[in-house]
C-alpha cells in the first residue's frame, strides 16, 4: 500500500517544543515522533513512504534519507501548510494512480488496527473517545458497517466514535482533491471522506490503542506508551553499586554512576549520564547527552538531548526541551491542591491535561537560576531565564514563558 506521511505542520499547540523543531521530529522513546508512525506503517504494509514536509523540514530529510527500514522514501515540501487535502495533492505526484494510504505522522496507532486498515479499504480509522467533541466525529449505519458521515469537533457528538486520521482511500479518490477551504480556512482530508463515503462503502476500522499527540502532556503519553514497551538491554558503562529495575535500557555510551536507582521503563541515550546518587523512576527518557547529576530526582519526565539536571532537583512528570539547564535546588510542582486536573496555557487559553499530575514544559535552552520553583502547568519558552531563589506560578504573569 502507498502511505502518504503528513508531517509538515509546526504544531503550534505544542509549543514552546517546537520553537526550533517541528512537532513530528519531537522525542519518544529513542525515535521522533513521526519515525513511530512510519515503523508502523511498514509493519503493516507500506510498500513505499511519501513524507510530506513543511516546518523546519531539513530534520525530516536527514532522518529519513531516501529508504527507511528496506521501504523507499519520497520527501516532498508543502510550501504553504494550507490543510491535509493540500498536503496530498502535494504528494500526488510521486504516487500510482491507485489506491494510497494517509497517516498523520503526530499520531501513534496499533499496529493490528493499521493492518486491518490497509486490508479493509476504502477505509478509515475510528476510535472511541472518552470526550468526542474534540476531535471529528463519524456518523455510521446502524449496524456500524459503513461510515456515512463526519462531523468536526460538535458541541453535541452523535456518538464517541472519532476519526483517528488514518485512511485508505480507492484511486478515485485522486479526483475528490479539489475541495474547498472549511470554516478554519484550510482544505481538509474530512471532505476528501465526505465524498468517498458518497461514492464508495468506507469501513470503520476500530484502532484498539491510539493518541493524537499535539499538546505537550500527549507527547509525555507518548513517550510513557512507547517506553512501557521496552526490553530491558544494559550496553552502556553501569557501576557496580547502581541499581536498575524492571524494563530498563542503557544505551552504548551512556554512564550511570554510584548510587542510582532506576525503576523502568526508562531509556538511557547514548552519551547520557545519571548520578551518582540520583533516582529516576516512572516511565523516564533520558535523551542522548542529557544528564541527571547528584540527589536529583526525576518522576515520569521526558529530557531531551542535552537537557540537565545537575544538583539537588526534583522533575516529575514534565517536559523539558533541547539543552535545558536547571540549577541547583530547581524543583518542579506537579500536584494540584485541590486534586484537580492540572491546566496549561495552549494558545492563550487555559486548557485541562486530564491529569491529576503534570509538571512543566520547558523550551530549547531554557535555564533556572538555583533554588527556582516552578508551578505545575507552568511553561517557558526557548531561552527563558529565572532569577535565583524565584518562584514561578502563572505563564500568564511570566513574559518569559
Amino acid at each position: 500500500m502507498q502511505t502518504v506521511l503528513l508531517a509538515a505542520g509546526r504544531g503550534t499547540r505544542m509549543a514552546p517544543l517546537t520553537a526550533n523543531t517541528a512537532k513530528p521530529m519531537l522525542p519518544v522513546a529513542g525515535e521522533p515522533l513521526v519515525g513511530h508512525a512510519a515503523s508502523a506503517a511498514v509493519e503493516t504494509g507500506a510498500s513505499r513512504l511519501v513524507v510530506v514536509v513543511g516546518y523546519r523540514g531539513e530534520a525530516l530529510r536527514e532522518y529519513f534519507g531516501d529508504e527507511f527500514r528496506g521501504v523507499p522514501v519520497t520527501l516532498v515540501e508543502q510550501p504553504e501548510q494550507r490543510g491535509t487535502a493540500d498536503a496530498v495533492r502535494v504528494a500526488a505526484s510521486e504516487l500510482d494512480d491507485g489506491p494510497f494510504a494517509v497517516l498523520n505522522g503526530d499520531a501513534l496507532h496499533d499496529e493490528r488496527g493499521l493492518a486491518e486498515l490497509y486490508d479493509s479499504g476504502p477505509a478509515v480509522g475510528s476510535y472511541r473517545a472518552d470526550d468526542p467533541s474534540s476531535y471529528g466525529v463519524l456518523h455510521t449505519t446502524a449496524d456500524g458497517s459503513r461510515v456515512t458521515g463526519v462531523t468536526e469537533k460538535p458541541a453535541d457528538p452523535p456518538s464517541d466514535l472519532v476519526n483517528t486520521g488514518a485512511y485508505v482511500f480507492p484511486a478515485a479518490a485522486w479526483s475528490w482533491l479539489d475541495v474547498g477551504e472549511s470554516q478554519r480556512g484550510e482544505l481538509e482530508l474530512t471532505d476528501v471522506l465526505e465524498r468517498a463515503c458518497e461514492h464508495a462503502d468506507v469501513t470503520p476500522v476500530p484502532f484498539d490503542r491510539w493518541l493524537d499527540v499535539g499538546r505537550p502532556w500527549e507527547l509525555l503519553a507518548a513517550n510513557e506508551w512507547k517506553l512501557g514497551e521496552l526490553d530491558r538491554r544494559i550496553d552502556g558503562d553501569v557501576h557496580e553499586d547502581a541499581d536498575l529495575r524492571g524494563s530498563v535500557v542503557v544505551e552504548e555510551g551512556a554512564r550511570v554512576d554510584a548510587g542510582v536507582v532506576v525503576e523502568g521503563p526508562a531509556l538511557v541515550r547514548e552519551g547520557a549520564t545519571l548520578g551518582p546518587n540520583a533516582y529516576v523512576r516512572g516511565a523516564t527518557l533520558v535523551g542522548p547527552d542529557a544528564s541527571i547529576g547528584h540527589g536529583v530526582e526525576v518522576k515520569n519526565s521526558v529530557f531531551s538531548a542535552g537537557a540537565t539536571a545537575g544538583h539537588l532537583s526534583y522533575v516529575g512528570d514534565s517536559v523539558l526541551g533541547r539543552d535545558v539547564n536547571l540549577g541547583a535546588g530547581t524543583k518542579v510542582a506537579n500536584l494540584r491542591h485541590d486534586d484537580a486536573d492540572v491546566e496549561v496555557v495552549v494558545k492563550g487559553e487555559p486548557t485541562s491535561t486530564g491529569r491529576r499530575k503534570f509538571g512543566v514544559v520547558l523550551g530549547d535552552g531554557a535555564k533556572t537560576a538555583i533554588n527556582t520553583s516552578l508551578n505545575a502547568g507552568v511553561k517557558l519558552g526557548a531561552g527563558a531565564t529565572t532569577m535565583p531563589g524565584e518562584a514561578v506560578l502563572f505563564d500568564d504573569d511570566h513574559p518569559r514563558s
